[in-house]
């Protein structure tokens, strides 16, 4: 069945790939229309936020914590890909009902066209992480060489919740704002600018429960600390990202006929 599954993919990607390709152009254009920078801003935009995270936070909670810059830097950048995937995500197939109102294409070629432009900002934001590990001493080991692992795996998660959530916008557009509170809220739950030294054990452990956390531990834990995670924390982050991946194809193929109607 997955066998079936992966062909079948692979031969819509394949039959697909010029289309693919132009959605993919398509969407950078559209985003950087009539801006000087350009891609710039996809490299400057994180780090606005980081300043503006620093001067707030560091005082607060980045006394006692080695490589504050860094610690917040890596949950910062895991979280701006995480929310500019999900929310272009979620109104990819809305935006392109026009088209898919009219020719036959697999429908979520355009959710993944707008992850492949949110992946392309991740990776550069990525090497001006780099840059910065560099200038704050950061020592680069051999366990950095596992952060493919990480990022693969919330590139899986990021189309499936994508694919729930531009699923459950068609019917309902109230999920927008819905989400919205949800990130805000995320956000705060992922100990983005604060650590969990000072929080019980218990509490520390419920912090697992939230994908986005385990993904931006993994990052702390390989750059800052040089250790890689346990062979446990590996398979949580696949779980989680198989886990979301398999319920947007499951909600794409329940509702794959219907979508039509209600664009």
């Amino acid at each position: 069945m997955l066998s079936k599954t992966i062909e079948r993919f692979n031969f819509n990607m394949k039959k697909n790939a010029f289309l693919f390709q132009q959605l993919i152009n398509r969407d950078f254009q559209q985003r950087y229309k009539r801006t000087v920078l350009g891609m710039a801003w996809s490299v400057l935009s994180p780090l606005f936020q980081l300043l503006v995270m620093m001067v707030v936070f560091s005082r607060l909670f980045g006394r006692n914590v080695d490589h504050y810059v860094i610690y917040l830097f890596a949950g910062n950048i895991t979280w701006s890909y995480y929310s500019e995937s999900t929310n272009n995500g979620m109104s990819s197939l809305m935006n392109n009902a026009g088209v898919l109102s009219k020719i036959n294409v697999p429908k979520y070629l355009f959710l993944l066209s707008q992850n492949v432009s949110a992946l392309i900002n991740y990776g550069l934001t990525i090497i001006i992480f780099f840059v910065f590990c560099i200038v704050d001493g950061i020592k680069f080991t051999p366990a950095m060489f596992m952060l493919w692992y990480p990022v693969a795996w919330l590139v899986i998660m990021n189309v499936g919740i994508g694919m729930v959530l531009s699923a459950l916008y068609v019917f309902f557009r109230d999920i927008q704002y819905l989400y919205r509170i949800f990130l805000t809220l995320l956000n705060y739950l992922s100990a983005i600018f604060y650590t969990l030294d000072h929080f019980p054990a218990a509490m520390q452990r419920l912090y697992l429960l939230n994908p986005l956390y385990v993904n931006i531990k993994y990052w702390r834990t390989v750059v800052i600390d040089g250790v890689v995670p346990s062979l446990g924390f590996h398979a949580l982050i696949a779980f989680y990202a198989l886990l979301f991946l398999g319920l947007g194809c499951f909600f794409y193929k329940k509702y794959n006929h219907r979508f039509v109607y209600y664009f």
